[in-house]
């Protein structure tokens, strides 16, 4: 059966590369870097390698990177860490309404404690004001984090303006750049952000390896506490072979995301307009242009999204229908009906989205049978029926 993976945002195959650069330190160079002899320092010396290649693409010093499990940690890090260290300032976070769960999960069990949490709405296209932003903070506010684009409609956020804000209330301002990092430029100072969040299996690394960016000078307590690795900021044996594989991914990104977000792109608004025009009421979800350049999210009216992705995949096409983390949950997905969209509608969602090994002949096999199933799907729709009637 042919098969079509077209669901990168939930997590991409380790780049062959990334997986041979691995390799030596699962069993040669396996030491423990926190050890002063050679075995150990091996292990050290391969690591701040890393270090220094993620920190030159995020435009950052090598000592403000601390290595992290992944997205959800370094989330929690930066979230937990920045109102915990400044609470004898204030109680106020500001944050969005279509968060990734792993800030608004935090930002809940922080509600919990006795903080205080602005959840600030999007647009119709996602986006976020810089404006609204401007309007929730107050005098209590310590932490603002807005993601940098959202993981399920794609949409890119006005990061650097809200970023000016931040700065010049003087808050604490971190952005979630999961999805962003190694698909589009991302520039620390460009971007205005005090703390950036990032997971290596996002952009072809290994699972269980990430990174939060904390800028000099910012005060965080420790999320970790054991030993002094990673300067006291996050204790925890090294996983030396993960970090590594996420230093060979970045560096494979920096030389290969132009092309590949050039191609993408074209490949996604070719598939946009085919869709639209094949598939009768269907809505794209997201900003068109201020948007991931591999990302498609739509919602097609009249059918539930479990039963098309059920037919996909026995198509042997991996599509999904929002986030990973909550793909067992039967409730909408709260990105969608922020931006407006009713319930029924919102459970008839779909996300597209491309990667390193994509092939227009992937596009095309989801153009054939897409339709097929949608029109299967309806005609079993007693809602389909009485619409048509």
């Amino acid at each position: 059966m042919r098969k079509a993976y077209l669901d990168y945002a939930a997590t991409t195959p380790c780049d062959p590369e990334v997986l041979e650069a691995m390799k030596p330190y699962f069993f040669e160079k396996f030491g423990n870097a926190s050890s002063i002899y050679s075995l150990g320092q091996e292990a050290k010396k391969a690591i701040e390698d890393s270090r220094e290649k993620l920190a030159a693409f995020l435009g950052a010093r090598p000592d403000e990177i601390v290595f992290t499990s992944g997205g959800t940690e370094s989330d929690n890090f930066a979230i937990k860490g920045i109102t915990y260290a400044l609470k004898q300032k204030g109680d106020h976070i500001v944050t969005s309404a279509i968060e990734h769960h792993a800030v608004s999960e935090p930002a809940k069990f922080l509600e919990k404690q006795g903080f205080k949490v602005t959840y600030v709405g999007v647009d119709s296209q996602g986006l976020v004001s810089p404006d609204d932003i401007k309007r929730a903070i107050t005098d209590k506010t310590i932490l603002i984090s807005v993601m940098h684009a959202n993981n399920e409609i794609g949409t890119i956020q006005p990061i650097a303006e809200i970023g000016r804000i931040a700065k010049e209330k003087g808050v604490c301002f971190h952005t979630d750049a999961v999805q962003t990092v190694g698909h589009i430029p991302v520039n620390v100072d460009e971007l205005n952000v005090d703390l950036l969040s990032l997971s290596a299996h996002k952009f072809y690394g290994p699972k269980g390896a990430g990174a939060l960016y904390i800028r000099k000078g910012t005060r965080i307590e420790s999320f970790l506490h054991g030993g002094d690795q990673e300067r006291d900021r996050r204790a925890s044996t090294y996983n030396t072979p993960g970090i590594v594989g996420l230093g060979k991914a970045i560096e494979l990104c920096s030389k290969t995301m132009p092309e590949e977000a050039k191609f993408q792109t074209a490949l996604r608004d070719r598939l946009i307009k085919a869709l639209v025009e094949k598939i009768p009421e269907v809505r794209l979800n997201g900003d068109p242009l201020k948007r991931l350049p591999n990302n498609i999210n739509i919602s097609i009216r009249y059918i539930e999204g479990e039963s098309m992705l059920l037919s996909l995949d026995m198509a042997g096409i991996a599509c999904s229908t929002g986030s990973a983390c909550t793909s067992t949950s039967l409730e909408p997905s709260h990105v969608l009906l922020a931006i407006g969209l009713p319930h029924e509608i919102a459970h008839g969602s779909l996300r597209i989205t491309f990667g390193r090994w994509t092939k227009e002949e992937d596009a095309e096999y989801l153009l054939e049978s897409l339709p097929k199933i949608v029109s299967k799907l309806r005609a079993m729709s007693p809602l389909y029926d009485k619409n048509r009637l």
